[in-house]
């Protein structure tokens, strides 16, 4: 049987990276999605050329492009047993800070961007009873002070038990990430003992390698100084 097949939006760098690496490493084939291609293309190569590793150009805001995604990776691998989607940025908290343009690409990808990914790829994994996971945040459990970003995240918590009922008794199984401080693009600077990207891709693979009847439905992790 060949290897399985785990897709991953927002792979370019931080969580998406560290968890196609981890995946590679548990014996998936890969499809790294996300707009930077030329990087994306590096790592692709780096994780083992196109029979291991192939790097899709997707703007996740684009019902064409992730539909376009979801086609590649079935046309170049044939199955499709794990999605991430992971794909997001964040904002500086006020609702009188950044501008509204930024704010609408936020809440384009955060939130339309990640039901496009569960869009996109349902189907091949209703065929496979294969395995969603959202990447939510610890600000999607608990509201910030004037920040849309939490509010977004709030969202793609709500998403996640609304994809896990519909896709109830189907053998698929979905998983909501929610990581705590990490340090990644996300951060001009990184708060004092934030976590690595590896942490939040150990969990993740840690949630996809349970067998078959057990679905962790949320993990949060958070690092061990971090409060609230």
């Amino acid at each position: 049987m060949a290897d399985p097949v785990f897709l991953i939006t927002g792979a370019s760098s931080g969580i998406g990276e560290a968890t196609a690496r981890r995946a590679v490493d548990a014996g998936y084939r890969v499809v790294l999605g996300a707009r930077r291609l030329e990087r994306l293309e590096a790592l692709a190569e780096e994780l083992g050329g196109p029979k291991r590793a192939v790097a899709v150009k997707c703007d996740v805001t684009e019902w064409s492009d992730q539909e376009a995604m979801a086609q590649e990776a079935l046309g170049r691998f044939g199955q499709l047993d794990v999605v991430l989607a992971n794909a997001g940025f964040g904002a500086k908290r006020g609702f009188l800070e950044e501008t509204p343009e930024q704010w609408k690409s936020m809440v384009l990808t955060n939130v339309y961007g990640a039901a496009l990914t569960i869009r996109a790829t349902m189907t091949a994994l209703k065929e496979s009873r294969g395995h969603l996971l959202l990447t939510g945040s610890v600000a999607g459990r608990r509201a910030l002070s004037g920040s849309l970003y939490s509010a977004t995240k709030w969202a793609v918590t709500a998403m996640g038990e609304a994809a896990r009922l519909e896709l109830n008794g189907t053998g698929v199984r979905v998983t909501l990430i929610e990581p705590g401080s990490v340090d990644t693009p996300f951060f001009d600077s990184p708060p004092l003992g934030a976590l690595e990207p590896d942490d939040i891709a150990r969990a993740i693979l840690y949630a996809v390698s349970q067998p078959a009847h057990v679905d962790v439905n949320e993990m949060l992790v958070r690092p061990t100084s971090q409060g609230n």
